[in-house]
């Protein structure tokens, strides 16, 4: 599985429309969450955020929000933003335009959000033209790779920590398939934050 854990330069410049860090010059940082909501993962996100008085932004799947309304209502009220990340998981590369945005708007029916990620990352050019009026499209900077079952813990925390930096934005994964990585790495994340000075907001 070949994956960047920092994003290249030469990545960003295709797709400069995209939003994939913000400026070094606040000392901030912006934790990200897909895939949700998730029964275990989400609950356990939440409640470590709230330790730390953290925010965050939650890139959910529409059908996991039509089965677990009450998790992604408690998002909403511990203060998170939430983002449109389609309904069904669905590959821009894959799908035909016309395809992938209806599957955009059949999530957005119960995800009330001007902000986007292409699940994968994978995204045409074209389907960045045809969202850009509506949606502010969210990549990333840092990516924990908690997904990687070949991976520990230990290597997905140091995936984060090492490339850290104020306006970075950091992918984690609120997942059955992330829970091992997740659980490991997202309180020494959020301890390494605070003991760096770095404020960990939602981003808006």
């Amino acid at each position: 599985m070949f994956y960047f854990t920092k994003t290249p330069a030469f990545l960003k410049s295709l797709y400069k429309s995209c939003i994939w860090n913000f400026s070094p010059d606040v000392p901030t940082v912006y934790l990200t969450f897909d895939d949700g909501p998730h029964p275990k993962a989400t609950p356990f996100v939440l409640e470590q955020l709230k330790k730390y008085n953290a925010k965050a932004t939650f890139f959910c799947i529409g059908k996991n929000v039509v089965e677990y309304p009450e998790i992604y209502q408690q998002i909403l009220l511990d203060g998170h933003a939430v983002g449109n990340h389609t309904h069904n998981h669905v590959n821009g590369w894959k799908a035909g335009t016309e395809t992938y945005l209806a599957n955009i708007k059949e999530a957005a029916k119960y995800i009330r959000s001007n902000l986007f990620r292409p699940p994968y990352g994978r995204i045409s050019p074209f389907q960045v033209k045809q969202l850009k009026g509506d949606y502010r499209i969210i990549m990333w900077d840092i990516l924990s790779a908690d997904f990687d079952t070949s991976i520990s813990g230990e290597d997905c925390l140091q995936n984060v920590v090492f490339k850290l930096q104020a306006g970075s934005i950091v992918v984690f994964h609120d997942s059955e398939k992330a829970w091992d990585r997740l659980s490991y790495a997202l309180p020494r994340v959020l301890e390494h934050c605070a003991r760096k000075g770095l404020r960990v907001e939602a981003i808006v």
